[in-house]
């Protein structure tokens, strides 16, 4: 399976609500947090009744029970980071193709920052992030029926202001389960490579890996 993190370009709401005299406030982001029968900006597809179907168990294993948290940022792994949380999402629904959401900010420190952000007036944008198979169809990418949820929003100014090459290793690693536990196949390799590379040997750094990423699909 491969990590697939999608950037939804709908417009969020940001909510700001008093709930007693004391001051305190709660805050809460709105809006549509993922698409289904539509071709996204990264060229894929997810059938209809891939996500509803996705969503129902979402819904019954993550926000019921209170546990469908998100982060601030974009994650390069399908596990939750509790150290990076800012929010916890209370509820998603259908609407059409879209599914629609709802989630609290948390009093993390990086809820706070989330937070601050609305103050200040930023806008806001969430990426939803789980695994999945792929199937090439006529010029796309459709989700096969195995994709599971990680979080249906983190939240992000723009994932895709990094590099899309580095975007590219991230989103296609493979996963698998050893012991019980969530492992990528070489990525850790590759984030090292590219990290220790110098500026100069940058780009030829970018390549090697590139091909060896392709050779691995």
């Amino acid at each position: 399976m491969k990590l697939i993190s999608e950037f939804n370009d709908s417009s969020l709401t940001s909510l700001v609500e008093a709930i007693d005299e004391s001051g305190k406030k709660d805050y809460f982001i709105e809006g549509v947090f993922m698409q289904s029968n539509i071709k996204n900006r990264n060229g894929r597809i997810y059938p209809k009744e891939v996500m509803a179907e996705e969503v129902a168990r979402y819904n019954k294993e993550f926000i019921a029970p209170g546990r469908a948290f998100g982060e601030l940022g974009h994650p390069d792994g399908p596990t939750i980071n509790l150290d990076r949380v800012s929010h916890i999402i209370t509820s998603l629904e259908e609407d059409g193709d879209n599914f629609v959401g709802r989630a609290k900010i948390l009093s993390t420190p990086n809820g706070n920052i989330v937070r601050a952000l609305i103050d200040d007036g930023a806008k806001l944008g969430v990426s939803s992030r789980g695994l999945g198979s792929i199937e090439e169809k006529g010029g796309a990418q459709y989700v096969k029926d195995d994709f599971k949820l990680a979080t249906a929003a983190d939240i992000v100014a723009d994932p895709s202001a990094p590099e899309a090459f580095v975007e590219g290793i991230y989103e296609g690693v493979e996963w698998f389960y050893e012991n019980g536990a969530l492992k990528a196949v070489e990525l850790e390799q590759m984030r090292a490579q590219l990290r220790e590379s110098k500026r100069v040997e940058l780009e030829e750094t970018k390549l090697t890996l590139w091909k060896q990423f392709v050779e691995n699909l």
